[in-house]
């Protein structure tokens, strides 16, 4: 392949990169890696949730679990000021990597997130976690813009549902390595460690990233991206972008099933430990097998849109198809709520549920987040994924509000709503986009 200029907005390098060099694997490691440290550093705060029954979280000694209502509502408001960061942050962060590149975009990102963590250790009130887990919420908000682009850079429209299925499994991955991490710690050193350790990750992975040639090794412009490139041009590309039917079916589709994600991520270890006694120490072998299935159903997930495009079928069907296959797959979590009557001693038969759920929930985000690389170029990419993610921030912001203040007490409520978004999204995502793989907006 001859040498190309790139575009202003990847920095001005120039590449004569293969189109599919096996470098592209180790992108995906580093990617992987990355978001595995992003998640153990946002989950640290529900794992050691049992360790904050403190005074100044309102926890009242002697009252059971379904009475510390000052306490779930400090609780709900860390979280929440977690993901209202998260989600403003997601506005501007990928359109920032947009103009940045995506190496120093990912870089200036996981700087900020890392000490954030680590200086959510050194705080004593609920408006210091707050503070802390905001400026951390901002951060966390360029790993999957960054991660998007990247997988859109180095990987052909085929792989790119697999190489987000790995990556993204990183999300799983933190599930097996933080509940043993971080009882670890906290059992030695308390749970001011456990902001420490997973920050400190967050460095060492800072200086991987920047020792990488990234720039000098990715692929050049492929003609997927050259027919791509007319559709964000003619205008201001926000005000583009408003006007564009598949940007808003990856926005509300976000909004609408992201926040289930969230909640199994905040809720899960409180939702154990409330109904089957389950502790920190306990809880870890549930979690890890929960999050064991929703690895193999995001590269599983990502895997099935890529097989069915390798064997005729379009990238409408392929994404679409997979998609179907993990909306339905989610709806037995309308049964959970029953198992506790059923099962009162046992945990096993909800845990299973969940399972099949998170797996179901990552095969789903692994093509949902590829089919913005089938609709715009990789100059724009991070942005609509910023913006879809700032959607599904403020969706699972709510959601944790409504969970906290109205719906603790009724949890079929919940878990009916986890069921029917995933087919509620994709009919709207229908809708709105008939058929992808158009370089125009109909």
């Amino acid at each position: 392949m001859p040498i190309q200029a790139a575009s202003p907005s990847d920095s001005g390098f120039t590449t004569s990169a293969p189109e599919k060099s096996n470098v592209r694997w180790a992108v995906c490691g580093l990617l992987f890696l990355a978001t595995t440290i992003n998640y153990m550093d946002r989950s640290v705060f529900s794992l050691i949730e049992p360790l904050l029954h403190l005074d100044f979280m309102g926890w009242v000694p002697g009252l059971d679990h379904a009475h510390q209502h000052a306490y779930d509502i400090n609780y709900g408001r860390v979280l929440i000021a977690f993901q209202i960061a998260y989600g403003v942050g997601f506005l501007f962060a990928g359109r920032i990597i947009d103009k940045l590149g995506t190496k120093k975009g990912y870089a200036l990102a996981i700087l900020l997130w890392g000490c954030a963590s680590i200086s959510t250790s050194l705080v004593s009130s609920v408006v210091g976690f707050m503070i802390c887990r905001a400026l951390l919420g901002l951060g966390e908000s360029g790993n999957f813009p960054a991660a998007i682009k990247a997988t859109t850079e180095w990987f052909p429209s085929e792989e790119r549902a697999l190489a987000t299925g790995l990556f993204n499994s990183g999300s799983n991955a933190s599930a097996f390595i933080a509940p043993i991490l971080i009882a670890a710690v906290t059992m030695r050193w308390g749970w001011h460690a456990a902001f420490i350790c997973t920050g400190s990750m967050g460095l060492l992975w800072l200086v991987l990233w920047l020792l990488f040639p990234y720039n000098k090794l990715r692929r050049g412009a492929t003609q997927t991206q050259i027919n791509l490139a007319p559709v964000t041009q003619g205008g201001s590309l926000y005000s583009i972008l408003l006007r564009h039917r598949g940007f808003w079916a990856f926005f509300i589709a976000k909004g609408i099933t992201d926040p289930i994600w969230w909640f199994y991520l905040f809720y899960l270890p409180k939702f154990l430990n409330d109904n089957y006694n389950l502790d920190l120490n306990h809880v870890k072998y549930p979690l890890i097998v929960i999050y064991t299935a929703a690895s193999f159903g995001s590269i599983a997930g990502g895997w099935l849109s890529g097989f069915r495009m390798n064997h005729g079928h379009s990238v409408n069907s392929g994404r679409k198809f997979a998609l179907l296959i993990c909306a339905v797959c989610v709806m037995p979590i309308m049964l959970v709520p029953h198992m506790h009557t059923l099962f009162p001693t046992n945990a096993w038969p909800a845990i299973g549920l969940f399972c099949l759920a998170t797996a179901a929930h990552q095969g789903w985000s692994a093509n949902l987040f590829s089919t913005p690389t089938d609709m715009f170029p990789s100059t724009s990419v991070s942005t609509v994924v910023g913006l879809g993610g700032a959607a599904g921030a403020a969706g699972g912001a709510l959601f944790t509000w409504l969970v906290s203040h109205y719906f603790s007490l009724h949890p079929m409520l919940i878990f009916t709503l986890a069921a029917f978004a995933y087919i509620t999204a994709l009919a709207i995502f229908q809708w709105l986009v008939p058929r992808l793989g158009l370089s125009r907006a109909t």
